[in-house]
């Protein structure tokens, strides 16, 4: 009599038991689900300047497990739209395609040539007015051994974008200066859309091969 009374508690038990298990097993597999999905999703970030001046060493600095002390009197840690911005062009392995018209900001140089140091294949094209102005960065790159292109007719190089890995698309009105980081209102459109990011990547081929110098050469001799 006692045995059949607690039958059905112990039956009970069971379901609930059983219940909760596939409860737990389904919210672990709708999280993993989840994250496939959010890790397919094709990233879209606006950014807008100007940003506030923050220090970035952090950024630069290789990955140990002791926090980088730095001296520098900026605020450190903050997450402004030129952080991102770094952190986006950071995040190349194979390949950095930039196509800009004025270059003379020290941290954002200091970025392509830790690239390249890194094996990251870097190409440059820019406007040849502006790349020999006070303060362009393209000089020092271009002693470093980056390959630069600059445009060979009177049309200006006026594009500001930048391709990293053949995926990841930035454009907006940002020139890559000091001004416009800190002074202008500016934007940048960061995106993995394949749709946007394509006719980015044909447009820098077509000028890549367009302002080839050895092309220019020949069509004097």
């Amino acid at each position: 009599m006692y045995g059949h009374v607690h039958m059905p508690l112990r039956k009970t038990a069971k379901i609930l038991g059983l219940g909760a298990v596939t409860l737990l097993l389904s919210a672990r597999y709708l999280h993993w689900l989840f994250r496939r999905w959010r890790s397919r999703v094709p990233l879209k970030e606006v950014l807008f300047f100007p940003t506030s001046v923050t220090c970035v060493e952090h950024l630069f600095a290789p990955p140990t497990d002791l926090p980088l002390r730095c001296p520098c009197p900026l605020p450190h840690g903050a997450d402004t739209s030129f952080t991102r911005l770094l952190r986006h062009l950071l995040s190349a392995t194979s390949s950095l395609d930039l196509c800009v018209f004025a270059f003379s900001n020290q941290e954002l140089s200091r970025t392509v040539l830790l690239l390249r140091s890194r094996g990251v294949a870097v190409r440059i094209l820019t406007d040849k007015n502006y790349m020999i102005m006070s303060g362009s960065q393209i000089g020092a790159l271009r002693r470093a051994g980056t390959c630069v292109r600059h445009d060979l007719e009177a049309v200006h190089m006026h594009h500001k974008f930048a391709v990293v890995d053949g995926r990841l698309l930035i454009t907006g009105s940002l020139n890559w200066t000091v001004t416009a980081i800190q002074s202008n209102r500016e934007n940048i459109l960061v995106t993995e859309e394949p749709d946007l990011v394509r006719p980015f990547i044909r447009e820098f081929e077509q000028l890549w091969e367009a302002n080839d110098p050895s092309r220019y050469r020949s069509s004097l001799s």
